[in-house]
């Protein structure tokens, strides 16, 4: 395929679906502990602030890479050999998160609100440790020269990522919207029940996905590792050479033949190889200041977008909507225009150029927020909210392709798993760590939603300021992409 001039004909392959089922067992988790226990919460009468600071658990997502290299390595007993490397850890993942739920249908929030946001983070680190084997699996789906088809999974991830999370937030939602006025008091516990349903059949279809063998990976750590190990003994003997007496180098080289100092050069080749060599990499080609910089932007870029979806729940329940008409306009209504607008999303992105596409989607963004204004000040209009939340999702879907897009230019092909789980995880720490407090602000501005969703879309204002600076200092691998878009 002609890779200047990309066609929409490149989704129309069976690959894609296995890549769009991955990205639905990804996106599933974050409505359990964003959507479900938000309004599990706040129909518990909890209070704005105690909602916002509950999401701090959505942290575990911004360090995920700290574990990412044990993902990659260690084996599960028995399930590796069955099943695959790669899904033997979504499974074993799935299965905690199903014993989670299994918990929470034991407990109510207002008694035991410390053991229900404890659960809630061990379902979050499970799903963040997900993500890392989940996207490794995608990658390998496709070979990497079939560069247009990798572009296009990585859309289709995206697309599977927002299915599972509107898709499966509108069946949460109907179910307990359902059971509620069917007069079921426990009718939260009862839809963790459903939800358990739909983990066991994500799991059942995941065996049908195939995973390429892992031992060529395996050599290539243990032999990434020994290069390290070399070097360190070679300059330790050096250095030993030189300072030392004949009796002390004998002592020396007895130590350094023994199994403890084998085992601790190992060790330091093991994390020099897996932490530091891809840092040392990411700013080497891009140089401190701009490497700085590109992090500041990661960090930024979606600020505004996180306080304001933290919240949206809250909002649309304070302003007289029902769980079912949330589930309408919000999940179901939703999840058409992001599948759509996501799709031609990364069609645009390369076309026009990443640097310019994140310029327009930035401030596309931003400015959707006022839609929420503009309702928050009319009230509980239907059409109103169904408008808010199309446009909201088409910003929200072309933003995010062109994100991603920018973020997987960035990393150097070496590391690519490292890199890219660094730079996204830095990009969630802004999101979960800042959006904590969006609970905080609405209470401080005495429950002003209107100006609260002004205040977000100013929020992008930095990242597109510190964006405009660097544009012409990025060094991506994609020079079209550098100058925002020509095309020869």
């Amino acid at each position: 395929m002609n890779q200047s001039k990309p066609s929409l004909a490149v989704y129309a392959d069976w690959r894609m679906l296995r890549i769009l089922l991955l990205g639905v067992i990804s996106g599933f988790p974050w409505i359990i502990i964003g959507t479900a226990l938000t309004l599990w919460l706040e129909e518990g009468g909890l209070s704005r602030s105690t909602i916002g600071f509950a999401g701090l658990i959505f942290g575990v997502y911004a360090i995920n890479f700290w574990w990412a290299p044990l993902v990659d390595r260690i084996r599960i007993p028995y399930l590796t050999d069955d099943i695959g490397h790669r899904k033997s850890w979504i499974f074993l993942l799935q299965g905690i998160m199903l014993f989670c739920l299994i918990l929470w249908t034991q407990l109510d929030p207002t008694e035991s609100l410390a053991v229900v946001v404890a659960i809630g983070l061990i379902i979050a680190i499970c799903s963040a440790t997900q993500d890392i084997t989940i996207d490794a699996l995608r990658i390998e789906q496709i070979p990497a020269q079939e560069k247009a088809s990798v572009a296009a999974g990585a859309a289709i991830a995206v697309v599977g990522w927002w299915t599972g999370y509107k898709l499966g937030g509108a069946i949460m939602l109907f179910t307990a919207d359902k059971l509620e006025s069917m007069g079921y008091a426990n009718y939260w516990q009862m839809t963790f029940i459903v939800l358990m349903i739909l983990i066991v059949s994500l799991n059942w279809i995941l065996m049908f996905v195939p995973e390429v063998s892992d031992a060529i990976r395996r050599e290539e750590q243990r032999a990434a590792q020994q290069r390290v190990a070399r070097a360190i003994g070679s300059k330790v003997k050096d250095e030993s050479d030189t300072t030392s007496n004949s009796l002390g180098s004998q002592t020396q080289g007895a130590l350094q033949g023994s199994p403890m100092y084998t085992a601790v050069v190992q060790a330091v080749a093991w994390f020099y190889s897996t932490y530091v060599n891809p840092l040392i990499s990411f700013f080497r080609k891009n140089g401190w200041q701009i490497g700085l910089a590109i992090l500041a932007f990661v960090f930024l870029f979606k600020i505004g977008e996180a306080f304001m979806g933290k919240m949206s729940l809250v909002f649309y329940k304070e302003l007289g909507f029902s769980k079912s008409d949330i589930a309408i306009y919000s999940k179901s209504l939703g999840w058409i225009t992001t599948v759509v607008f996501t799709l031609l999303g990364g069609w645009f992105a390369f076309r026009a150029g990443v640097v310019r596409a994140l310029f327009i989607a930035g401030i596309a963004m931003a400015s959707t927020n006022l839609m929420f204004s503009w309702l928050a000040w009319a009230g509980p209009s239907k059409g109103l909210f169904a408008l808010a939340v199309v446009v909201d999702d088409i910003a929200a879907a072309f933003a995010t392709v062109a994100f991603v897009t920018f973020i997987s230019l960035l990393v150097d092909r070496t590391y690519t798993a490292t890199q890219y789980a660094l730079l996204a995880s830095i990009a969630t720490f802004g999101r979960t760590t800042m959006a904590a407090f969006s609970g905080k602000m609405v209470d401080g501005l005495d429950g002003d939603w209107g100006l609260f969703f002004i205040l977000t879309t100013l929020m992008v204002v930095p990242s597109l300021i510190v964006l405009w600076f660097i544009r012409k200092k990025l060094n991506l691998s994609d020079e079209k992409a550098v100058i925002g878009g020509s095309r020869s």
